[in-house]
């Protein structure tokens, strides 16, 4: 049992923070992409000897948690909705930088699928028969999905350039 934690301890020392990278990506809120991750971690270890003998435990954790953003998603909806009810909360936290609003808001806006492969491959350096292995797509699909993706924010973030430089 303990050559196990011993494997474990390795293995999320080596992969956490590209998980909470890829997860932050997909969500734009650290926090949230820290939860998710420390609980498909949790998960991950709670099967360890099972996820260990997988070829990738990485990709089962990311799988795992991108599920886990995505039901934490769906709950959120409908916590605004109910939480629209009773009006606008308080603002008392720091704003972040408008760069930073910028590319979270044009990656909210693309597919699923396409924010989920500029987050493997962009964040995670991860090749794109890696991605196509990861995701269960074909490699061509990953191809298609990036450069679509690559467009689409590039049409994005230049009209939100030209509009803060007609705005100024």
């Amino acid at each position: 049992m303990q050559a196990q934690a011993g494997d474990f301890d390795t293995f999320y020392a080596a992969t956490v923070r590209r998980v909470v990278l890829y997860l932050y990506a997909g969500c734009g809120d650290r926090a949230e992409a820290q939860d998710v991750a420390q609980e498909a971690f949790a998960r991950a270890w709670q099967h360890w000897p099972r996820v260990s003998g997988y070829d990738d435990p990485e990709g089962w954790v990311r799988s795992v948690a991108w599920r886990l953003m995505l039901n934490r998603w769906r709950s959120m909806r409908r916590w605004l909705a109910a939480r629209s009810r009773l009006g606008p909360p308080d603002e008392t936290t720091r704003s972040p930088s408008e760069d930073r609003v910028a590319v979270v808001a044009a990656l909210q806006r693309l597919p699923k699928a396409q924010r989920q492969v500029i987050a493997l491959h962009y964040l995670l350096d991860m090749a794109v028969n890696d991605i196509a292995a990861s995701t269960g797509v074909p490699a061509g699909t990953v191809k298609v999905q990036l450069s679509r993706a690559r467009a689409t924010l590039a049409h994005l973030l230049n009209d939100e350039e030209t509009t803060d430089v007609r705005t100024s």
